[in-house]
């Protein structure tokens, strides 16, 4: 695909849009929404939740000893 014009004549733009049936001004905004609401509000985490990982039964230490 090549660019064989480049128009920036507002009311050129208007009648060719028109010509086609395309709509010449842009779509209206939409409101923003409100965050999704949460399936289960009152659960905790880790509850029946198969990927949910178990706290280690030791302490790791991420320090070099040599």
């Amino acid at each position: 695909m090549r660019i064989i014009a480049f128009i920036t004549d507002a009311g050129a733009v208007c009648d060719i849009l028109t010509h086609l049936g395309e709509p010449t001004s842009p779509p209206r905004l939409m409101p923003a929404r409100a965050p999704p609401l949460w399936e289960m509000q009152g659960a905790t985490l880790g509850v029946d939740d198969p990927q949910a990982q178990s706290a280690p039964e030791y302490e790791f230490d991420q320090r070099i000893a040599w």
